[in-house]
């Protein structure tokens, strides 16, 4: 399940459904429901919809491929021979904001493929041609990526699993990433404020949350796990949560219980301040299960696997 801004995709059943929850308003639960079949049989490791939901992305180990709403393939994008097993390695892609160009985090160095380093390539959304790419001076397992709200930029985390994570900025340039690494190796970065000014990221090893200030990355406000009320020897800080408006976030807390059942608490934390306001309710067993959509709402999932919307 992935999620830009107020739209949603998630793959069920052939199926690469996207939910728009900007066409209803807050209250509402109901989003308009776009649904794109995969006529192969194949399981996509990433996807995502166009902000007009007139087509759809997704990625293979192998490729790219979009889609109209019938499931016809508009084109395809392979990514080049790699190794035949690769270790753990998950591409991404994401539409930029005006839905012309989609950005595709592949990680060659991880799949076997070419000079092994990952890349980081612009495709015309229109013809699936590359536009432009960027090598990246990691080897991850896989990345996300986060759409600015100035319609110009892109922000990429790539996790390399014990070797921490590296975040990125880029811009299309004409036929070049304009791109900019931040200068750490130790931070996930989780989300983006929905104004743009300022993003979230989770320490390595899920010691603290920080919030950072836009483009620069200077953290305005670091709050480690014992500042929620937990022992930092028997609980952590989740890579998961997120703005729920430009002025709070939902940080999850995670830990285990005697007979080693996974817990997760949902708390709000004023990104100004950094003060905590309690919890969003009962511990819950699913890190992800809350995604905030930064307008005061956030996703949750029924036990009949439905999306449910909620507000404070």
């Amino acid at each position: 399940m992935t999620a830009t801004s107020h739209v949603m995709t998630r793959f069920t059943d052939g199926l690469v459904h996207a939910y728009d929850f900007s066409s209803s308003p807050v209250e509402s639960a109901a989003p308009s429901v776009v649904a794109f079949p995969i006529v192969e049989a194949v399981e996509p490791v990433s996807h995502a919809v166009a902000p007009n939901l007139r087509r759809a992305v997704y990625a293979t180990a192998d490729e790219m491929a979009c889609l109209d709403r019938e499931g016809k393939v508009l084109w395809r994008l392979g990514f080049g021979p790699g190794a035949e097993e690769p270790y753990n390695a998950v591409a991404s892609c994401e539409f930029s904001l005006d839905g012309t160009v989609v950005w595709v985090y592949r990680p060659d160095a991880m799949s076997g493929r070419g000079d092994g380093l990952d890349h980081w390539l612009a495709v015309d959304a229109e013809t699936g041609g590359v536009v432009a790419q960027a090598e990246l001076d990691c080897a991850g397992h896989g990345g996300h990526q986060f759409v600015h709200p100035d319609g110009a930029h892109m922000l990429l985390d790539v996790g390399e699993g014990q070797d921490g994570s590296r975040v990125y900025r880029g811009r299309l340039d004409r036929s070049v990433i304009d791109l900019t690494v931040y200068p750490w190796t130790d931070r996930s970065l989780v989300s983006l404020a929905p104004d743009g000014h300022h993003f979230m990221t989770v320490h390595h090893d899920q010691e603290d949350v920080a919030f950072h200030a836009y483009p620069d990355g200077d953290v305005v406000i670091r709050i480690p796990v014992e500042s929620f009320g937990y022992d930092p020897d028997e609980a952590y800080v989740e890579w998961a949560g997120g703005y729920l408006d430009a002025d709070n976030a939902i940080v999850t807390i995670g830990g285990e219980t005697e007979d080693e059942q996974e817990w997760y608490q949902h708390h709000l934390v004023d990104v100004r301040t950094g003060q905590v306001h309690g919890t969003l309710g009962a511990q819950s067993s699913h890190a992800y299960d809350v995604r905030p959509l930064g307008d005061g709402s956030w996703l949750s999932t029924d036990r009949n696997d439905r999306l449910c919307r909620h507000t404070r």
